[in-house]
């Protein structure tokens, strides 16, 4: 049997530990590279001989949008995140698949199958994106919604209802992500949790702090209530803070 030559792309050991699981699980797919270095899997790619890419979307040095769009055309993809707001995107760029972590092998191996049933008739892997997303994840081509997102912890990969953020506290190493209900300590920084996070919904108001909107209950001065928790205003921040309160001030 013919394998289909993979390399799997992700800046967490633990993503690429779980790819690199499934893919020997699978007797058509061969892993013949894992990298956390986005700029070595595109010269790979652009060399030829790679079939198939699961491929990050958020990574430091390259995002997975930008990656395919550089690699223009060459190889096939299944995009793994924890995002859901970027599925339109890919669907625009002709990614086989979007699968969202935590990825269930089940549904892992129907995205490899469908690649590896289109190569064997030497036709490019049909792009089936939209059809396979659950209902809690769809993505409505008019006006896309983004209600949760996944982050690592230390024994597991939860789920967070983004209603449910009051606000998020950067440290050195880490941030800790509070809710109406619990503190989620995850291993990330408050720049990628700011660009992950819908716009208008949250707001950076300090280098340390991200709050949701609608969870302010008070501002006085250069401070911020939300319940018991007084956040205050950096200065860096401030005015584009205050012009997204002048917007629903009555």
């Amino acid at each position: 049997m013919t394998k289909l030559k993979c390399i799997a792309v992700d800046d967490e050991p633990l993503a690429l530990d779980i790819i690199e699981d499934y893919v020997s699980k699978v007797p058509f797919l061969e892993l013949i590279k894992r990298t956390e270095n986005a700029i070595e899997a595109l010269q790979m790619v652009q060399a030829g001989g790679v079939d198939l890419v699961f491929l990050d979307i958020q990574m430091p040095e390259l995002t997975g949008i930008q990656f395919l769009k550089i690699a223009n055309g060459k190889s096939n993809y299944i995009f793994t995140t924890a995002y859901s707001q970027y599925a339109l995107e890919s669907y625009d760029l002709n990614v086989s698949d979007y699968l969202l972590k935590p990825i269930a092998f089940d549904r892992f191996y129907k995205a490899v199958e469908k690649v590896h049933n289109q190569l064997k008739v030497g036709q490019p892997a049909e792009n089936t994106i939209q059809p396979l997303l659950t209902p809690a994840t769809a993505v409505a081509p008019a006006n896309p919604i983004q209600d949760f997102i996944f982050v690592k912890t230390e024994h597991k990969i939860q789920k967070i209802e983004l209603d449910n953020i009051l606000y998020i506290e950067g440290l050195k190493d880490y941030i800790s992500i509070f809710t109406k209900t619990e503190r989620v300590i995850t291993l990330q920084n408050m720049k990628k949790m700011d660009e992950t996070l819908p716009k208008g919904q949250f707001i950076r108001v300090h280098k340390s702090y991200i709050i949701a909107l609608d969870k302010i209950e008070s501002i006085e001065r250069s401070r911020i209530s939300i319940g018991e928790k007084v956040i205050p205003i950096g200065d860096t921040y401030r005015d584009e803070f205050f012009r997204h309160i002048d917007n629903k001030n009555i």
